[in-house]
């Protein structure tokens, strides 16, 4: 069965653009409905959004912008359920029923449990997530049934072994962790490759990583073609992949969306030696990431001082690219002290672990944040 939509590119609706940066529920309602539009009107139909995403209330802003105002055969919803927000049975049916009744949708092309690894898998199992959700797909409120993976590629392969019935997996896939260790993009494309699966592939701009790259690593790409922007070669380097049926653009703007749109709209594959580039800009990247934080936000939804985590990481990531040039202070110190004036501080953390047992990336947050602290208060 092809489950592949027209276009490959899908609109993911985790970044959203907001009208106060400090509350993810203040989506900008109106900006995204003309996103929508821009994205249906150039030929693509498939919509990504999640139970958690933008602090609950992407799932509404579907409604709104979407499902309210386009016909539904016209369009593909992707929804997902994530494991740590259920522990019975009765959980899942409570947050399914809600999602088909914040979306609006009446039932769901394609559904997703969430963020598994080995152990969230493990509570699928014994939960009886997959029947439950097979019960679904034969009642016609979900029409494929897959998953989205953060672990290595011998645990994919193990699931997808044992459970030949899903259809399709979503992968953290793009050409800067395409040989990392700890993401491994390359080994679980190539399990999901062996076992015919499908790939939808999220992070394929590493959470703006991707399109603002330092000065060395964009001139390879410019050098190359002056035309094309490093946000549209990340794109297009996980869509050459046989196997890809959608890459998701978490667009926060609509700028954002009429560039990988327009790059993306009449895109049929690399032609030369463009994949080689990639790898080579992804050396250069690599040796200037401090931390390897996608910005997400899983982090933040229940942080209990509300520490607005990816962004410190992000000014932390910056503060380290700027030494490298070794210019000494750097003006991301402002950046940090306005961070700290509407949320908490690295320095408040309470070390309760809730960021990391949702950290897509695994990344030992609670002692970042420590090393952050301690860094800018030798800085100030």
């Amino acid at each position: 069965m092809d489950l592949r939509p027209a276009k490959k590119m899908g609109f993911g609706m985790m970044r959203l653009p907001l009208l106060d940066e400090s509350d993810q529920t203040s989506i900008d309602v109106e900006q995204v409905k003309k996103m929508v539009d821009l994205f249906m009107e150039r030929g693509f139909t498939y919509f990504d959004t999640a139970w958690m995403y933008h602090d609950f209330a992407s799932e509404n802003v579907v409604k709104e912008a979407l499902v309210d105002r386009y016909p539904r055969e016209s369009f593909t919803l992707a929804d997902k359920l994530h494991s740590a927000f259920f522990d019975t049975p009765e959980d899942m049916e409570r947050i399914f029923n809600t999602q088909l009744e914040k979306t609006g949708a009446g039932y769901f092309d394609y559904y997703l449990m969430h963020g598994i690894t080995a152990d969230r898998w493990a509570k699928h199992e014994r939960l009886g997530c997959l029947e439950w959700i097979a019960e679904k797909k034969a009642k016609g409120l979900v029409k494929h049934v897959g998953f989205s993976f953060h672990d290595k590629a011998d645990v994919l392969d193990d699931i997808l072994t044992g459970h030949p019935e899903m259809e399709f997996v979503q992968l953290q896939l793009n050409y800067l962790d395409w040989e990392s260790p700890w993401i491994q993009s390359r080994l679980c494309y190539k399990v999901c490759v062996k076992h015919g699966k499908p790939v939808i592939v999220m992070e394929p701009v590493k959470g703006g990583t991707l399109a603002k790259l330092p000065a060395d690593a964009e001139k390879l790409f410019r050098d190359f073609d002056p035309s094309v922007p490093p946000a549209a070669w990340a794109l297009r380097f996980c869509a050459d992949l046989p196997g890809v049926m959608a890459v998701l653009s978490g667009s926060s703007s609509l700028e954002q969306m009429d560039q990988n749109t327009s790059f993306m709209e009449s895109f049929t594959g690399f032609t030369g030696d463009e994949a080689a580039l990639c790898a080579k800009a992804a050396e250069i990247i690599n040796e200037q990431t401090a931390i390897a934080c996608t910005g997400c936000s899983y982090c933040t939804t229940g942080c209990p001082m509300q520490i607005a985590i990816p962004k410190y990481f992000s000014i932390y990531n910056e503060d380290m690219r700027e030494k490298l040039d070794e210019k000494g202070w750097t003006a991301t110190i402002i950046s940090y002290r306005k961070l700290g004036e509407t949320g908490g501080t690295p320095d408040q953390c309470i070390g309760c672990g809730q960021c990391e047992s949702v950290c897509p990336q695994h990344l030992p947050i609670i002692e970042l944040l420590q090393k952050l602290a301690a860094h800018f208060a030798i800085e100030r």
